[in-house]
């Protein structure tokens, strides 16, 4: 697997799904490279750093001259690594008629694929962006690339794979629960035992609360997993003390827990929630105290500081809720120093500025502080769109971004600044819905980008422009609601009165 390491966590995650992948049993014959156990065998991915090397490595080369296919992990910052470069040129020059998997993960392909990919033979592509193939569909054509089997037969039987797991969610869930007290118990009668009994327990939950989530989350019954993630808290709760736990097994509950969290905040369990986020806190600051300049922990603890300042900000907490947003945006900072203009960093300190942004808003108001803070995250998101530019997820931040500073301005008094910021966002949002004319997500960004168009025109007495974006907004909600009537956020928007129906105050002389 060729990548550059500014992209070492979607590589770390995508190794190990490969890797931990079986083939259906009916495809293993038909694959080129037959394992046993339907694996796909060992995926090699480099995990030094090269950046001060003056050649590839001999690991490396070793493993590009024993490897039966390459996969090129596609993003703007490899198209501009020379070590992706020499990766590629080096695998044609060994195996001029063996496979080369070209997974694009974010950004165009102009601006993703390197120029050596594109010379000779025309790669294989998997496109894992949402309005490309999707994660899904992208690697499984990944997977029937390394395995040399056909793409059609592969969606099938996966799609009869995933047919049988529904069917047997029910039994499962009940089987989980029996483990998971089982496993409890143990953890209480055996917590200084061998790791090798830790690991087969924790590779277990990971299980669980990963690949069996996962499946339950695309089949829309995530609410059965409720008495699993008790079980696993109280398997965690035995667990004191962190000292002497390896990072593997530390990262792989802090991952655990926050997953746990997202699925109570879905379900609106503020309080439940907050107990695994702070938990999840309690381990990524051991993590990070065992390895305090590495940026993969700093980013961990920060995401635990900002759920937890989420959960705090629902609740209407906001001492708190600053206490853990500021302890973001500090991390944030921190790994930006260890990993200067990455894609992650940059996006982690729009996002905690943001945070600040939304807290001055919040009541009571703090409007000057909302307008640095929000021009400050607004800053970050352009600073990003420069680096990965034509990325649609960054361009949809962008225009948030836009709305934000709109609405800083407009608690400010400055209501034509606010309107053309919002106007700002207008303009991004429209170009997208052009791309995509079919996103929803899409739709209801502008729907609700409109009617706060409509609002701050009228406070800024321009009339005819707020009935203007009030009939845009009201169109589309219309769209929305016919397309699905019990949407109730697109339902609350469609019967929402008029907010230009008469003039403000200031405006009766106009």
């Amino acid at each position: 697997m060729s990548y550059c390491h500014t992209d070492r966590a979607e590589a770390r995650r995508l190794h190990h799904k490969l890797e931990t992948y079986r083939l259906p049993k009916r495809l293993r014959r038909a694959s080129e490279n037959p394992k046993r156990d339907g694996s796909l065998g060992q995926i090699f991915r480099d995990r030094e750093d090269l950046s001060a090397a003056e050649d590839l490595t001999a690991s490396v080369k070793q493993a590009l001259a024993s490897s039966r296919a390459l996969i090129v992990l596609c993003t703007p910052p490899a198209k501009n690594s020379v070590w992706v470069e020499r990766e590629i040129t080096l695998y044609r020059e060994l195996h001029p008629d063996r496979p080369i998997l070209a997974a694009l993960l974010y950004g165009e392909p102009d601006d993703s694929f390197p120029a050596a990919l594109r010379e000779g033979k025309e790669p294989l592509a998997a496109d894992f962006r949402k309005q490309g193939d999707g994660p899904r569909l992208a690697f499984l054509k990944v997977v029937a690339g390394v395995a040399g089997v056909p793409l059609d037969a592969l969606i099938q039987r996966e799609a009869q794979r995933q047919i049988q797991s529904v069917m047997a969610v029910t039994g499962l869930v009940s089987m989980v629960t029996i483990a998971m007290a089982a496993m409890t118990t143990i953890a209480i009668q055996a917590r200084n035992e061998a790791q090798f009994q830790r690991d087969e327990a924790e590779g277990l939950v990971d299980y669980l609360l990963s690949d069996l989530r996962d499946e339950l989350k695309g089949v829309g019954r995530l609410d059965v997993m409720k008495d699993v993630n008790e079980r696993a808290m109280k398997y965690y709760e035995v667990q004191n003390d962190l000292n002497d736990m390896p990072a593997e097994s530390l990262d792989r509950r802090a991952r655990i827990l926050r997953a746990m969290g997202e699925d109570d905040l879905a379900r609106n369990d503020l309080r439940t929630a907050l107990s695994k986020f702070l938990e999840a806190n309690r381990v990524t600051e051991a993590l990070l105290a065992k390895d305090a300049r590495n940026p993969d922990r700093v980013f961990a603890h920060a995401q635990s500081a900002f759920w937890i300042g989420a959960v705090y900000f629902g609740l209407r907490d906001k001492p708190k809720t600053q206490i853990y947003w500021n302890k973001y945006r500090e991390l944030s900072i921190f790994l930006q120093k260890l990993e200067p203009n990455s894609v992650r960093s940059v996006r982690e300190i729009g996002y905690a500025e943001e945070n600040l942004c939304a807290l001055a808003l919040d009541e009571p108001m703090q409007p000057t502080r909302a307008l640095v803070k929000c021009g400050l995250a607004l800053s970050e998101m352009q600073k990003l769109n420069k680096l990965v530019p034509s990325d649609f997820q960054i361009q949809e931040d962008l225009a948030n971004r836009y709305g934000w500073f709109a609405d800083a301005w407009k608690a400010n008094g400055n209501y034509q600044e606010a309107l053309d910021y919002r106007q700002k966002q207008l303009a991004l949002l429209t170009s997208q819905g052009k791309v995509d004319p079919s996103s929803f997500r899409v739709k209801e960004l502008l729907m609700k980008a409109h009617y706060a168009a409509a609002e701050t025109a009228y406070q800024a007495c321009r009339i005819e422009q707020a009935r203007q974006s009030e009939k845009i907004y009201q169109d589309i909600a219309g769209e929305l609601v016919a397309h699905d009537p019990d949407n109730g956020t697109w339902k609350k928007f469609q019967l929402r009165h008029s907010v230009s129906n008469s003039k403000p105050r200031s405006c009766i002389n106009d």
